[in-house]
């Protein structure tokens, strides 16, 4: 059940590609360049709701989500410096997480594996069981909260806590359940000492809502009982938007690789790198010239 897609060598790539027959969203010419930048350990990539169709001529509401997906990774292939990690966040598939939407994503996202470790979460449209036989090569056991892919992943300055809130397949709510809640509380317990990042696909819903993480008050009295818990990352609204919680945890609402729910909110992608006490983001949209394209912002992490 793969959740951690790791990094290929060069020659491992390209001979995936090759089986698989895949087209290259960059130019053959540059897979050199893939393979010799050096690594910012604190810089990650973040990647949310791709929305990708089996077809790749496929469009939703004006786009075409493999042609962005396919921009977004041509712009972090040419970053500088590789990346520590990329977090695709959930909402891989265009609608009910089909097979050939897998495939599609697999081939969209191949020139990243040479850049760095990929790592997945759910949405409420993906489908656990294509989701699982869509890497075969990559596939390694998650049970530590059964039909649940959640890990922890430790750097140097922050562990980050990767949830599943896919509950029902094309239904818009999403539920963590009482075993990944209690999990999470489990190993937050256990690393009291490092500042601690949530990611999950679904929003925090607010009171009256339908269309959020249904157990958001079990979860926001975790970050209340944790102090370590510094942001919560999520997608899943399709707008780009930071905001700060009651608790003073910071909320990070990534904004869709895919297609935008509402006229002149930014696609793309976010450039996020630690601090020791908090975070610099910079969201990278597709259109250049959006007005918020490649604007830094600056987060504090509240007090322990």
């Amino acid at each position: 059940m793969p959740l951690h897609l790791p990094q290929l060598t060069r020659r491992a790539f390209l001979q995936r590609l090759a089986l698989a027959g895949a087209a290259i969203a960059i130019a053959p010419t540059s897979h050199a360049g893939l393979f010799g930048k050096s690594r910012d350990k604190h810089t990650f990539a973040f990647f949310s709701d791709t929305h990708l169709a089996a077809d790749p001529a496929a469009v939703s509401r004006e786009v075409n989500m493999a042609d962005h997906l396919a921009a977004c990774v041509r712009e972090l292939a040419a970053w500088p410096v590789k990346p520590a990690a990329v977090i695709v966040n959930g909402d891989l598939a265009l609608q009910a997480g089909q097979a050939g939407d897998y495939a599609s994503f697999g081939r969209g996202i191949a020139p990243l594996r040479t850049l760095a470790p990929i790592h997945l979460t759910l949405g409420n449209h993906d489908d656990r069981s294509n989701f699982w036989q869509a890497f075969p090569h990559d596939a390694t056991p998650a049970d530590a909260v059964p039909q649940k892919q959640v890990a922890v992943l430790a750097t140097d300055r922050a562990n980050w806590f990767l949830l599943d809130s896919l509950d029902v397949t094309a239904a818009t709510p999403g539920e963590l359940g009482t075993a990944q809640l209690g999990w999470l509380a489990r190993e937050l317990a256990l690393r009291p000492a490092k500042p601690a990042i949530v990611v999950c696909h679904h929003n925090m819903q607010l009171p009256g809502g339908t269309a959020g993480l249904k157990d958001t008050a079990a979860l926001t009295e975790l970050f209340a009982q944790y102090r370590q818990v510094k942001a919560f990352i999520f997608g899943h609204t399709h707008d780009w938007h930071l905001e700060t919680h009651a608790s003073g945890v910071q909320l990070i609402n990534l904004p869709p690789t895919g297609y935008v729910f509402k006229a002149g909110r930014p696609s793309g992608w976010v450039r996020a790198t630690l601090a020791r006490d908090g975070m610099e983001l910079e969201l990278r949209a597709l259109d250049s010239q959006h007005s918020e394209h490649a604007r830094v912002q600056q987060l504090k992490w509240r007090p322990a």
